[in-house]
């Protein structure tokens, strides 16, 4: 954005190079603005604020509703969904015949409750055993002597 003081600044360049015979597009052209943003600036011999910011913006249509995301949350989190990526639930979905939302949208969603990678449990099986060697974690066969 543009503040009122540089707006200001740039018309009246332009302006002072219109009064030297210089048209319009041309000194536009110079300080690096379009014509139609000139006019939106420059209206009724005034220099118009800018309004984007007093602006009401509604959000999109296509917006999906608290009750959606919960339902994409409860699904992504059950035992059988929770160690697999959206690129694998929405088409298990569907052969379901099931359309929650797209796959964009469970990233979306999941990124932005902080579930996307910490989702589901690992489990080891009974016979691995982790142990701390030299600062690194591995993961060993137990070996059980009797």
């Amino acid at each position: 954005m543009t503040s009122a003081v540089e707006r200001q600044q740039l018309l009246t360049m332009i302006h002072e190079a219109c009064q030297s015979g210089c048209r319009l597009t041309k000194a536009c052209d110079e300080v690096q603005i379009s014509l139609r943003t000139y006019r939106r600036w420059w209206h009724d011999g005034q220099v118009q604020e800018d309004k984007r910011p007093e602006a009401n913006s509604l959000p999109p249509a296509n917006k999906l509703s608290e009750g959606e995301v919960q339902i994409i949350l409860d699904i992504a989190n059950r035992d059988d969904y929770a160690s697999l990526p959206p690129s694998q639930i929405v088409p298990s979905l569907l052969d379901e015949g099931r359309y929650i939302a797209s796959e964009s949208s469970f990233y979306r969603v999941l990124k932005r409750h902080g579930q996307l990678h910490k989702r589901g449990s690992i489990t080891l099986l009974p016979n691995l055993k982790l142990r701390q060697q030299q600062g690194r974690i591995r993961c060993t066969r137990g070996i059980s002597r009797t």
